[in-house]
């Protein structure tokens, strides 16, 4: 059942943003195809472009052509370069989730040691030292616009220090930068949240018995402290890492990165809406998805979460 209910609301979410990517290309104001075309454009031949994309016709057909389009993977054509969509997003796809899987990965790797080791070192107010300095740092990079820190990284690692390539995507090199301008801003967060579940944790009584019992460190933190702290910071670890995704259009346009990022603003400065429009529903579907996943995850280690239906 638990399963059941987790696939009717995805399946639920995805109609939704089916409509919603749907309604861009209406609710925007003016004529896409004589913005596309350009104001000088013969009317002949906008009429001829809107017919040969649809545009001409009720509403509701063009709702049931493209919701069969997305199901049988025709996202349209693109208005600037007429090639088909899925090609577009399937070119520039692997690059994006190149950038979100390794930034995934990294924050990781490091917040959740990091915070588990700060949260062993501050308990019960132990060096408070540490914990102002942890709290102060990860608080003020939290807050740090990822655009501006991929322009700041650019800035001293590429244009002053000329240690690495500002731009581009060609050898390892060049992944250095944009994976730092995503993971450290969900490196401060996870780490300060990993924190503060480890704390809670360690006042628990089956820690205090697990002590009592004169466990090693190794076995103490790995097989007591670890799991249950990362069972209940997965839902809002799930849900900062599935905004990877999308976070990446910034950084993107910041590299010149090749992927649906910079694809996607170029596809707006160019009034090419059947591009947007696919990159939005991809975006969304992927974010869907990592939530569907971490709430299926989340039932599987914590079986009272699947009770409970949330």
């Amino acid at each position: 059942m638990f399963l059941l209910r987790r696939l009717a609301r995805l399946a639920a979410s995805l109609a939704v943003l089916l409509a919603a990517s749907f309604s861009m290309i209406h609710l925007i104001p003016g004529d896409p195809v004589r913005a596309a075309l350009g104001a000088t454009a013969p009317a002949e031949l906008v009429a001829a472009r809107r017919a040969e994309l649809g545009l001409d016709q009720p509403i509701h057909q063009q709702l049931l052509a493209y919701v069969k389009g997305v199901l049988t993977g025709d996202l349209g054509t693109s208005f600037q370069t007429r090639e088909a969509v899925a090609g577009v997003i399937a070119d520039r796809l692997p690059s994006t989730v190149e950038l979100a899987v390794l930034a995934s990965l990294i924050a990781l790797l490091v917040a959740v040691p990091l915070g588990v080791w700060l949260a062993i070192r501050t308990h019960n107010g132990r060096n408070p030292g540490s914990e102002l300095a942890f709290t102060t740092v990860t608080g003020t990079v939290a807050a740090i616009p990822e655009f501006l820190l991929a322009v700041g990284l650019v800035v001293v690692f590429a244009t002053t220090l000329g240690w690495l390539p500002p731009a581009g995507k060609d050898g390892p090199a060049s992944y250095v930068l944009p994976v730092l301008a995503l993971t450290v801003g969900p490196i401060a967060i996870l780490s300060r949240l990993i924190r503060v579940e480890a704390l809670r944790e360690l006042d628990m009584d089956y820690m205090r018995m697990a002590r009592a019992k004169h466990l090693t460190g190794r076995r103490l933190y790995l097989r007591h402290l670890l799991p249950n702290t990362l069972t209940a910071t997965l839902t809002v670890a799930g849900l900062l890492l599935a905004s990877l995704i999308p976070g990446t259009v910034l950084v993107e346009n910041v590299f010149a990165w090749p992927g649906l990022g910079q694809r996607m603003t170029e596809s707006i400065l160019q009034k090419d809406y059947p591009v947007a429009q696919a990159v939005v529903l991809v975006y969304g579907a992927v974010v869907l998805l990592v939530n569907f996943l971490v709430d299926v995850a989340l039932g599987v280690l914590d079986p009272r979460s699947a009770i409970r239906g949330t």
